[in-house]
């Protein structure tokens, strides 16, 4: 599953290909080579590389997903098997670092799948996948670590062998994944002893011996940083030998001896009849620059190096380490002879990669980051490799991150990271080259999960521990990874694509404002004193007291704020102009007895000028900001909306406003976007009730006269489940959106009383959870006076949000509301974090249309935050682009009858960081959104060769003087005739005073 998005897949693949030219794909690696990756993702162009991905991988692109015995398997005493270095490491009196609180032990039962094997391969043959992943216990096939062999233990992999056969899925078979047997590390100290590689080579010979007819991929080992580095280095991990970095060097060297002896044991003894491929997976974390310098460039490679290049470059590219680790750790680095260079070099037949909630962030060493910065960036990596080590075919063998232990079966968190690094192996594949022919989830099915117990889950299939018959239960995860499977991908879809088309003649395009910038300074026209220039020896006006020039009267044209303003609204192309008037100002103690006439006479000549250009005032009469809710002082000391009188006091400053400014203001809002997260139920219903007397207040006294429209705007981002094929999740997204739009739309747009949904909520928390929310009810008048007190609805939408039902993230948690935020890491997001999600705006649109009909819409306020950087307007522009194609959708393809689209906002003085002008030392310049949305003004949407021509009527100038004579036609009409009448008499005299002058003579 994917919300739609804009990128086409021709578009894409161009992109793709560009993106190639320009920057180039990596050639044949060296040592050093995958340096370059971090300037080369440095330079990639904004904010098209960071956008989603609709494409499909290539044909035959193998999908998985793994496990690894000690987590799942269980049966830790069944069918024979020897103790593993876990087993005794679980049982020991301490908890291991970052385990569960008490509960199952180690992996003593897990997920119990020694006794479940068929029901695992169900899971399998239910997802569709082409390979399953997994491990075999050394410790189950020779219990004491050396010959014999447990027939049992053959039998039991014998049998999932046989099982995955049957459903065609393919073996992916790690031999040792950290279980080793217990025998082995108290008789030789485990990997810290050079027999260890001669006795694996042993161990592997038998695997190879019964199951190398039926297995066609091998993995000698899984993660060897973490079994040195933890095991025989800090301790950390199983069999906990803090042996210091020494002894973890020396452990890693055996491990890569061991991994070389198994891989010349198979391709000279097994390959030419089996014909499988041989790898080891080696885990990696990434990490950027903390800055972007040459220093910290070097620090990052060596980052990598420490970790990754530790066992990558002996194998892939000459047998031996990386120089940056011979050169800083001396003699404690083992050394090869060049017989062992020569022997390990080259002992893969593919790179097999593990990335994810094992090693970043958990396991990696923090003294192994160089001072760098952690990242999760798993296309960077894959590129870095890529560059590092001769272009290899990668194998993606494990991939995924965690949710909570506490979480069950909607893990929308899991599924997004899934999401993310799905589609940044498409990037890697598409975009810069890289060769990954498959990729593994972690895991099938929770389990154990090593040092964090089970206090996280990482499965696609739930499994309540504490069961008797350990049944699988389809997580969300699974809904969305067996898509993925079905698609291959991502494919576009016809609802991804950007569609062309045209908005309807009269269609309002607007610009925001909250507030517009207000210089009351007279001109120097209007000062009536008498100056004298001291040419001699000040320089400068002096002036002459008791002489006075005669006054003149004021005129709009003395605002030279306003002229700017204006001007700069008229390079935009705009018909719509969005601002709120400051109550505050304008009314100081809320009544009429303390009255700013010059304010008021401001915003009548804004108003009047903006009608002279042809430009429509939308004005609101209240928007709450942070200092008293922008409420005159004496309400807001008193109550503010949660007191009756606000109410009134609100009617009667409304009156004032439509008698001074109704001439020139067609286009009201009672209150723009009033916060319903700051609002008390009381407030909430005052704030109601004020509004639907104000809407009655204009049509009954002012509407005939004035002819204009009112209504009230609302905040409205868009609620989308985080699971989308949860019931749960959808029942929460449809809670939000009620208890966030519905509270104030469903009184006015709706039946006149509040959504049936927020009622019911808050009776049962009030009843379970011991809370006293009181909602108000109406009166039956009062519910006739709300209910369609509108015009139109109009709205401000930014953004969309993810909700869940499944407590994740104590931080971002409402407990009031039992909904979880949850984050989209695959989306596009502002500096300040906002998602940019063009979709969500169609989506609510059409969610209007369906609760409340065919009511007229307007978009009052769509913006976002961008870099202060001209550069990175590119945000803005794609942003303005994509939520105005969504609203042409909405229009065009939905029937919504939207009538006009607000962009939020002006200009960076009065809102930072969201102008469309940036504003440096009050001097303004349009940034590239301007241009770009006056392009999309001028052509009224986005016509293509298709689109009808739509002639629409030109827009005569308003004029609020003329509104005298229009009221007076009959008056205009009988003057004119006397007009004429008085014309033609005196023509008719002329004429004949002419011809009788000339008879006389």
């Amino acid at each position: 599953w994917e919300p739609p998005s804009r990128s086409p897949a021709g578009s894409m693949a161009l992109a793709a290909l560009l993106l190639s030219l320009l920057l180039g794909r990596p050639g044949l690696g060296a040592p050093g080579q995958g340096a370059g990756t971090w300037s080369r993702f440095a330079r990639l162009p904004y904010p098209q590389d960071q956008l989603f991905l609709h494409d499909t991988f290539p044909d035959g692109f193998l999908w998985g997903a793994g496990s690894a015995a000690y987590q799942t398997e269980g049966g830790w005493r069944q069918g024979g098997k020897g103790a593993s270095v876990w087993d005794t490491f679980a049982h020991r009196p301490a908890t291991p670092p970052g385990a569960a609180p008490p509960g199952p032990v180690g992996g003593d039962v897990a997920s119990d799948s020694y006794n479940n094997l068929f029901r695992d391969v169900e899971g399998l043959r239910r997802l569709g996948v082409s390979h399953y992943r997994f491990s075999l216990s050394w410790a189950r096939l020779l219990p004491n670590g050396t010959a014999p062999p447990n027939p049992a233990g053959l039998a039991h992999y014998g049998r999932l062998l046989a099982r995955l056969r049957e459903l065609g899925v393919e073996p992916v078979v790690t031999l040792y994944h950290w279980d080793l047997p217990q025998a082995l590390q108290d008789a030789f100290g485990g990997w810290a002893s050079p027999v260890l590689p001669q006795l694996f080579r042993d161990y592997a010979e038998l695997c190879f011996r019964h199951f190398g007819g039926q297995v066609r991929y091998w993995l000698t080992m899984d993660n060897p940083y973490v079994v040195a580095w933890h095991g025989y280095g800090t301790g950390r991990l199983p069999p906990g030998v803090r042996g210091g970095p020494r002894l973890g060097y020396l452990a890693a060297h055996h491990l890569l001896q061991a991994h070389a002896k198994v891989w010349h044991l198979y391709n000279d003894h097994f390959r030419p009849s089996q014909r499988g491929k041989v790898s080891i997976a080696l885990s990696s974390h990434w990490i950027k620059p903390q800055r972007m310098t040459e220093k910290n460039i070097k620090e990052c490679q060596k980052s990598l190096d420490f970790v990754l290049g530790w066992f990558a470059k002996p194998i892939f590219i000459d047998g031996d380490y990386p120089e940056s680790m011979k050169s800083n750790l001396s003699s404690l680095l083992p050394e090869f002879s060049e017989a062992e260079k020569k022997y390990i070099r080259g002992t893969a037949d593919f790179f097999s990669l593990s990335f994810g909630a094992t090693l970043s962030f958990q396991l990696l060493d923090s003294h192994m980051k160089f001072q760098q910065l952690e990242s999760i960036s798993l296309r960077q990596l894959l590129y870095w490799i890529n560059s590092e080590y001769n272009n290899p075919q990668i194998f993606i063998v494990e991939n995924s991150w965690f949710v909570s232990g506490t979480t069950k079966r909607d893990d929308a968190k899991y599924i997004y990271y899934l999401k993310k690094f799905i589609m940044e192996t498409l990037k890697a594949i598409r975009y810069d080259g890289v060769n990954v022919f498959g990729y593994t989830v972690w895991s099938l099915l929770d389990g154990f999960e090593w040092h964090r117990g089970y206090s996280i889950r990482r499965g696609l299939f739930y499994v309540d521990f504490q069961s008797h018959d350990k049944k699988l239960m389809p997580k969300s995860s699974v809904l969305f990874y067996e898509k993925v499977i079905e698609k291959n991908g991502f494919p576009p879809l016809p609802e991804n694509q950007p569609i062309e088309g045209i908005f309807p003649c009269g269609f309002a395009w607007g610009i925001v404002d909250n507030y517009i910038q207000v210089d009351t300074t007279p001109a120097q026209f209007l000062d009536s004193s008498v100056y004298v220039w001291d040419v001699h020896q000040t320089k400068k006006l002096i002036k002459v007291d008791g002489v006075y020039a005669s006054k003149r009267k004021r005129h709009c044209v003395d605002f030279a704020a306003i002229r700017l303003q204006i001007s700069l609204l008229q390079e935009m192309h705009v018909t719509h102009f969005h601002f709120s008037l400051k109550w505050s100002l304008i009314l100081p103690f809320g009544n009429l007895s303390l009255i700013n006439h010059t304010l008021v006479h401001y915003y009548q000549c804004f108003a009047s000028e903006l009608l002279r250009v042809n430009i429509t005032p939308v004005v609101a009469l209240w928007q709450p900001m942070i200092e008293n809710q922008e409420l005159p002082v004496p309400l807001a000391k008193y109550g503010a909306w949660e007191n009756t009188e606000t109410v009134q006091a609100f009617v009667e400053y409304a009156r004032f406003c439509f008698t001074s400014l109704g001439d020139h203001v067609k286009f009201w809002i009672t209150m723009n976007e009033p916060s319903v997260k700051n609002l008390t139920y009381t407030a909430g219903h005052n704030l109601l009730k004020a509004h639907a007397k104000v809407w009655h207040l204009y049509d009954k006294e002012f509407r005939r006269s004035q002819k204009g429209k009112i209504s009230i705007a609302l905040q409205a981002d868009w609620v989308e489940p985080a699971c989308p094929f949860s019931r749960n999740d959808q029942e929460v997204a449809d809670r939000i959106l009620e208890f966030d739009i519905g509270w104030l739309a469903e009184p006015v747009f709706g039946n006149g009383d509040y959504p049936e949904v927020m009622r019911a909520w808050l009776h049962r928390i009030n009843s379970v959870d011991l809370y006293n929310f009181h909602l108000p009810y109406f009166s039956e008048d009062e519910k006739k006076l709300i209910q369609g007190s509108f015009d139109f609805f109009a709205l401000s939408h930014y953004t969309t949000t993810l909700v869940g039902s499944e407590k994740e993230d104590a931080v971002k948690y409402d407990h009031y509301l039992e909904v979880q935020m949850i984050n989209d890491i695959t989306w596009l997001h502002s500096p300040s974090r906002v998602a940019v999600v063009p979709w969500g705006l169609r989506k609510l649109l059409k969610w209007v249309k369906s609760k409340y009909g065919d009511v007229p819409v307007y978009v009052l306020a769509n913006g976002i935050d961008d870099d202060q950087n001209m550069v990175h307007d590119k945000l803005r522009v794609y942003y303005i682009q994509n939520y105005i194609n969504e609203a042409l959708k909405a229009y065009a393809l939905d029937n919504v009858n939207l009538q006009g689209y607000f962009v939020y906002s002006f200009n960076d003085k009065t809102a930072p960081k969201y102008g469309l002008y940036s504003c440096v030392a009050n001097q303004y310049e349009p940034k590239p959104s301007l241009k770009h949305y006056r392009e999309i003004i001028d052509n009224n949407g986005f016509p293509g060769p298709e689109t009808p021509e739509l002639l629409c009527p030109e827009k005569v100038a308003s004029c609020p003087e003329c509104h005298f004579f229009r009221t007076r036609k009959s008056l205009l009409a009988f003057i004119s005739f006397i007009f004429v009448a008085f014309i033609v008499t005196i023509f008719f005299i002329t004429y004949y005073s002419k011809r009788v002058e000339r008879r006389y003579k």
